[in-house]
C-alpha cells in the first residue's frame, strides 16, 4: 500500500523583516515554544494499514478497519481520489507518534468537514481578498537601495503578471497606507474566486494566510510560481537582512521548511480539490 500511495501522490504533483537584529535571545524562544507546541500534538500510533474506500458520499480512509472521522464525529469523507490518496500518504508516512501538526492535507479537509466558523462560501471569499489592500508584494520601501532594487527586480514581474491576467490595475506603494485598490479589481477578484467551490476557498484562504499575499497565493494556482519562488518572494525582506547579517540557521531554516510545507500543502489541496478526475483501481493493486 505504502510505495503505491507515493508513486500515485507523485503522478499528481505539480512542479511546485529580520535579521540578526532581532536578538538571538528572541528566535530561540520563538523555536522553543514551536518545538513544544509540536510535541504536545502528537499521539501514539494506533493502526498498521490505511486504505482508501469509495463511499456513497466520496472517498474515505480506513485506519484498518476503522474509518478515520473530523474531530467533530463526521465520517472523514473527500470529494476525490487524489486528494483521498494524499490525504492517505499523510497518514501512512506517520511512524511511532502520530504528529498533526505535520498534517496539513488532513487539518484543511477537517475544516472543510466541520466549518468550525460556520462561514458560507461569500465569506471564504472575502477573507482572502481582504489581503489585497495590504498585499505583500504591494508594500514598498524606500530605502536601502538594495531593498528597493530587490523589491523592483522581484515584485514587479509578479504584479505585471496578475494585473495582465485578470485585466486589472493593482499598483504599489511606499505609503505605510499601500496603495489604493480599485473596486473594479475588487470585483474582478471576487467573481474569479467565485468560480471555485468551498473546498478549493478553503485551500486560497490557508495558502493567502500563509505568504500574506492573494496575489502570490493566486500565481501558485495558476501554475504561474512554484512554491518555492512564492515562498521566497513572501519573505523577501526577511532573506535581504540574512544576506546582511548572517543566517541563524536552528531558527530562519525551520521557519523557512514550515511555511513551505504549509504552503506546498495548500496549493496541493486547491489543485485536488479543483479536479474531478479519477485515478484507475487496477494501481492500487501495486
Amino acid at each position: 500500500m505504502l510505495p503505491s500511495l507515493h508513486r500515485m501522490l507523485a503522478s499528481r504533483s505539480m512542479a511546485l523583516n529580520s535579521g540578526l537584529c532581532r536578538g538571538l535571545c528572541a528566535l530561540e524562544s520563538t523555536v522553543t515554544q514551536k518545538r513544544s507546541q509540536a510535541s504536545s500534538a502528537e499521539r501514539k500510533k494506533f493502526y498498521e494499514s490505511v486504505t482508501i474506500a469509495q463511499g456513497e458520499g466520496g472517498y474515505e480512509i480506513n485506519l484498518d478497519h476503522r474509518k478515520l472521522k473530523t474531530p467533530q464525529g463526521k465520517i472523514f469523507t473527500v470529494p476525490s481520489e487524489p486528494l483521498a490518496i494524499a490525504v492517505a500518504t499523510e497518514w501512512d508516512s506517520q511512524k511511532e507518534t502520530i504528529k498533526f501538526f505535520t498534517m496539513h492535507l488532513t487539518t484543511l479537509c477537517n475544516t472543510a468537514l466541520d466549518n468550525p466558523t460556520r462561514r458560507n462560501k461569500d465569506q471564504f471569499i472575502r477573507s482572502s481578498l481582504k489581503y489585497l489592500d495590504t498585499d505583500t508584494i504591494c508594500y514598498r520601501v524606500e530605502d536601502p537601495p538594495g531593498l528597493v532594487e530587490l523589491q523592483t527586480n522581484e515584485w514587479d514581474p509578479v504584479l505585471k503578471w496578475a494585473e495582465n491576467r485578470y485585466d486589472v490595475v493593482i499598483g504599489s506603494s511606499t505609503s505605510i497606507m499601500g496603495p489604493v485598490i480599485p473596486d473594479k479589481t475588487k470585483e474582478v477578484f471576487h467573481r474569479h474566486l467565485a468560480s471555485y467551490n468551498s473546498w478549493s476557498l478553503i485551500g486560497i484562504e490557508f495558502m493567502v494566510t500563509q505568504l500574506k499575499s492573494l496575489i502570490l497565493a493566486m500565481g501558485l494556482v495558476d501554475r504561474f510560481l512554484t512554491v518555492q519562488k512564492a515562498v521566497l518572494l513572501s519573505r523577501l525582506e526577511e532573506e535581504y537582512q540574512i544576506q546582511r547579517w548572517g543566517n541563524v540557521e536552528w531558527a530562519h531554516d525551520y521557519d523557512l521548511q514550515e511555511l513551505q510545507a504549509r504552503t506546498a500543502a495548500g496549493t496541493l489541496f486547491v489543485h485536488l480539490c479543483s479536479s474531478s478526475s479519477t485515478i484507475k483501481h487496477k494501481l492500487l493493486q501495486d
